[in-house]
């Protein structure tokens, strides 16, 4: 497994096409100059020893040069060892709302992003724990399995958002299905599942699924975001609001939380509903449930030893660097004897 110290460093690449860019002008320029001045035959008499070839050669060296040391600034490292290691924490399965109604902008920036935010804080105040993702509409869908891998989760986190799904609708029924199956069932690890959505399109929820979140020990948490008196949803083009969603008679649709049955879902089923139209409330409300709950010993598999790359990367570029500094623009006589570089010319 490879990863990056400073990956940002990888961002010199960038250097290479300008400089492929200045060169191709440069090249053009200066033979538009010369064709000014002199025909290509008097060009070979008065300057018999001029080389293009030695000109891209020395380009080609030092693009590899940036390409080899940009790599190197970012240190990479490899995985040599990979260790199962004991953990203690809790297995933590988040189920967030997909559907359009999540776009509503009664809670900045918009209900979806509002989530994603809480999603990410709690994350951030994590340690041992093992997290998941599932995404829902009309369907639910995993995500992120669980992991210890928190910088992964988030990473995935940042692309969710509400054309990942083309059925719409909210079906808070499949979210708990698929979340309530989502976790180890071969840990004994405590679960919990936090289910954040604006509660819109349900009534009530199947007492057989209540049943199955008891059954498999899991704490639910229920979040609600938006606001009850409801917002209309934004179609925007190019960042910028250019209609709102009409339902089939031309109607704007104004959208509702439904706090009822999220905290229904909750209370049913021995867990907590919390509003997180207050991100700071809510992630204290959140960390005080998860801190109620015990933390359980488990297996996860991790690269425990990594070694360092860069001095490989940092000598070719050394290497190339040295080899272009000794490469001269003109024409090398004993290599012209030799032709290998195609420059005799008839």
């Amino acid at each position: 497994m490879y990863q990056f110290d400073n990956p940002n460093f990888l961002y010199l690449t960038l250097i290479i096409p300008f400089l492929i860019l200045i060169n191709f002008l440069y090249m053009s320029w200066r033979k538009k100059i010369q064709d000014s001045y002199s025909d290509s035959e008097l060009l070979e008499i008065i300057s018999p020893n001029r080389s293009n070839f030695k000109l891209n050669l020395k380009l080609i060296l030092e693009c590899i040069a940036i390409l080899f040391l940009s790599i190197g600034l970012a240190n990479p490292k490899i995985g040599t060892e990979l260790n199962s290691i004991n953990r203690e924490g809790v297995d933590i399965v988040f189920a967030i709302d997909v559907s359009k109604s999540m776009l509503a902008e009664d809670v900045a920036p918009n209900r979806l992003l509002r989530s994603k935010r809480i999603i990410s804080e709690i994350i951030n105040s994590l340690n041992s724990d093992r997290v998941g993702i599932v995404a829902y509409a009309s369907q639910a869908i995993p995500q992120v399995p669980l992991t210890t891998d928190f910088a992964s989760v988030k990473n995935f986190l940042q692309i969710i958002d509400t054309d990942m799904l083309s059925s719409q609708g909210t079906s808070i029924d499949s979210a708990l299905n698929l979340s309530a199956n989502f976790f180890d069932q071969n840990s004994e690890t405590n679960r919990v599942l936090i289910l954040l959505s604006d509660g819109e399109d349900h009534d009530d929820i199947p007492e057989s699924l209540i049943n199955l979140i008891i059954e498999n020990n899991i704490n639910l948490i229920s979040i609600g975001v938006g606001q009850d008196s409801g917002s209309t949803i934004p179609i925007k083009v190019n960042g910028r609001i250019d209609s709102y969603k009409k339902d089939s008679n031309g109607e704007v649709v104004i959208t509702k939380r439904n706090s009822e049955i999220l905290n229904k879902i909750a209370s049913s089923s021995g867990g907590e509903y919390i509003d997180g139209n207050i991100t700071e409330e809510a992630l204290e409300n959140v960390k005080v449930k998860l801190d109620k709950i015990d933390k359980s010993e488990f297996e996860t598999s991790q690269f425990v030893e990594y070694k360092q790359q860069f001095q490989i990367f940092i000598l070719l570029a050394l290497l190339f660097i040295i080899v272009d500094i000794f490469i001269f623009q003109t024409k090398t006589k004993w290599i012209q004897n030799l032709n290998l570089f195609n420059e005799n010319e008839e």
